[in-house]
């Protein structure tokens, strides 16, 4: 691990430039419209925009936020695995950066929200099945929509383990081609 020997010395959100206020607010709103916390997803796009570490008091000082809050967010962010602490010279607190790759992030999200949603929705589904197929009181057509809901969120979580085992290269080519793709399989298109 390499050391880090600055830091940038920021004192208030208001001290920054209005774009990466506006970034570090919007990605807050965004954050709770995802199920994340308003105040991890700020800390998050503050540490994503600073190109040098922050300790938690210049976090909290920025943001304006609670310590304990600050605290919390950062333990959330590390499991994420979005930031990580990082050494500075001559300084014994913890300084913290973000993986700044996109496609990392994403991934990195995406696994964390495939555990805690994904995965559980799957083997209740899994149990409501069996639970239902010994159960006069369910109707066919019931069994059927579960049924239905395993396939489609078991195919969710097949191709989501396919996704992750993609290179970052390779997966930003197959997104690129999907206007290509549309057309090509005449899909969306107005017909007159």
């Amino acid at each position: 691990m390499t050391e880090i020997t600055k830091y940038t010395d920021i004192t208030k959100l208001d001290d920054l430039p209005e774009a990466v206020q506006r970034f570090i607010l919007h990605w807050g709103d965004m954050g709770t419209t995802w199920g994340v916390n308003r105040t991890v997803a700020q800390i998050h796009a503050l540490l994503f925009i600073m190109e040098t570490p922050l300790n938690a008091e210049q976090i909290t000082d920025c943001l304006g936020v609670a310590r304990s809050n600050v605290s919390n967010s950062l333990k959330e962010l590390l499991a994420f695995k979005t930031i990580r602490r990082v050494p500075v010279a001559g300084d014994r607190r913890d300084f913290f950066t973000a993986e700044t790759d996109v496609w990392e992030v994403a991934k990195r999200i995406a696994a964390v929200r495939k555990a805690r949603e994904i995965d559980p929705a799957l083997e209740t589904l899994t149990y409501c099945l069996a639970a239902a197929e010994g159960d006069s009181n369910v109707t066919q057509e019931q069994r059927n929509r579960l049924k239905d809901m395993q396939d489609f969120t078991a195919t969710m979580d097949r191709w989501y383990e396919q996704m992750q085992s993609v290179p970052t290269s390779t997966l930003t080519k197959l997104i690129s081609m999907g206007d290509r793709v549309v057309g090509l399989l005449n899909i969306g298109r107005k017909k007159n």
